[in-house]
C-alpha cells in the first residue's frame, strides 16, 4: 500500500499508520526473521537502538516482553499479546508500551508479508483507538520514521551485511550539530579521520545534489563524493558515500582497494536535554562478497576512523557553540 508524504496511508482511516518495505529475501526467510528472537534482536528497532527480548511466544495469546534502549540512553519498555498468526503472511497483536512519562504508545499492529516473485513486500499497520493516540504517538515516538528505520534495518541484516553502527553525543544544540554536516564552510572545518585536512570542497545541498571533497590523509590524498538521497531537517540525513576523483567519478581507496566503493549513510541527529546525539548507520551497497568481507574485517579501522572523525566535530563545535 502506497503511504502519503505524511507516512499515513492513502484512504484509511485518520486512526492508522501504515509503512510498507519492498525486501529482497524470501517470504520464509522475513518470516523468520520476524518470530526468532534470535534474529529480533539483530534489526528490531530503528537505527541506533538495541533491543533486549524478555518473552517472545509467537502464537495466539502469547505474550512478547521486551525493552529497546535507545542511543540516548533512555530505555523503552513494550509487551504485546497475539491475537492472529497465519504462517508465513501475517502477525495481529495487541501492543502497549513506551515511557510513563511520555503517555505511552498502545495500538493494534498488523505486519504482512507478501511474495513478490522471491522478494517480500512487508507491511507494518497501526490501529488506534482515536487520531488522537494516533498524534500522539507519531510526536512522542516518531512511529513513522521509527517504522520506516526498522524496516530498512531489516532489510540490510537479511542482506546478511551487519551496518557498522557509531554514535557520539554533544554538548550543542541539534540545529547547530545539523549545520556542521549541511554547510560547505562548517563542514570543511572538521571533516574527516582525526589528522586529516580537507584541501577541497564543493556542496550541492539537495536531493540529487552531491558534496564532492578531497582531502589529504596519511600522505595520501583522497577523493570522496557524497550524493544525498534523504534530507529531513533537522532530523536525518541519507546519502550515498563513495571514493571518488578529482573530477567526481567512482574511485577506489587507495590503502585498501578491496574497500566496497559505495557506502549507504543514515545520520541521525537526536536532541535531549539540550545535547544532540548522532546516530551513523554505515553498510555497503551493490558491494561483491570480497567487498562485504573487506567490511565485515575492518570494522575497527572504521571505529578508529569515525572516531577521529567526530572528535574533530567534537573539537569544532566546542568553539561554535554560541554562533548560531
Amino acid at each position: 500500500m502506497e503511504t502519503n508524504k505524511t507516512g499515513l496511508a492513502n484512504n484509511t482511516t485518520d486512526r492508522e499508520i501504515v509503512i510498507t518495505r519492498l525486501i529482497d529475501a524470501p517470504r520464509e526467510l522475513v518470516w523468520q526473521a520476524m518470530i526468532d528472537p534470535e534474529q529480533v534482536v539483530k534489526w528490531w528497532g530503528p537505527t541506533g537502538f538495541t533491543t533486549t527480548i524478555h518473552e517472545m511466544d509467537v502464537r495466539v495469546g502469547g505474550i512478547w516482553k521486551h525493552t529497546m534502549h535507545g542511543p540516548d540512553g533512555k530505555d523503552y519498555p513494550n509487551k504485546s499479546i497475539f491475537l492472529k498468526i497465519v504462517e508465513p503472511e501475517r502477525i495481529v497483536y495487541q501492543h502497549a508500551g513506551g515511557i510513563k512519562e511520555r503517555g505511552g504508545a498502545c495500538f493494534n499492529g498488523t505486519w504482512t508479508f507478501e511474495d513478490q516473485g522471491g522478494k517480500t513486500k512487508v507491511t507494518i499497520r497501526l490501529t488506534f483507538e482515536s487520531s488522537k493516540e494516533r498524534d500522539h504517538t507519531e510526536k512522542e515516538y516518531q512511529a513513522i520514521e521509527g517504522g520506516k528505520q526498522t524496516l530498512n534495518r531489516l532489510a540490510i541484516y537479511l542482506a546478511k551485511v551487519e551496518p557498522f553502527v557509531i554514535s557520539r553525543t554533544f554538548d550543542a544544540s541539534r540545529e547547530l550539530v545539523w549545520k556542521c554536516w549541511t554547510e560547505q564552510e562548517r563542514m570543511s572545518q572538521w571533516w574527516g579521520p582525526k589528522g586529516s585536512k580537507v584541501l577541497k570542497s564543493m556542496m550541492d545541498f539537495r536531493v540529487g545534489g552531491n558534496h564532492h571533497y578531497g582531502m589529504e590523509y596519511m600522505e595520501h590524498t583522497i577523493w570522496g563524493k557524497q550524493i544525498y538521497r534523504e534530507i529531513v531537517p533537522p532530523e536525518k540525513l541519507v546519502f550515498i558515500n563513495q571514493f571518488s576523483d578529482e573530477k567526481g567519478g567512482l574511485g577506489r581507496h587507495p590503502m585498501s582497494p578491496d574497500w566496497p566503493p559505495q557506502m549507504l549513510t543514515t545520520i541521525t541527529f537526536i536532541e535531549r536535554e539540550h545535547k544532540t546525539t548522532v546516530v551513523i548507520e554505515w553498510v555497503p551497497i551493490e558491494a561483491t562478497d570480497v567487498e562485504r568481507k573487506t567490511f565485515d574485517e575492518g570494522r575497527q579501522s572504521m571505529k578508529q576512523g569515525w572516531g577521529g572523525t567526530l572528535d574533530q566535530l567534537a573539537e569544532y563545535l566546542a568553539k561554535a557553540v554560541g554562533s548560531v
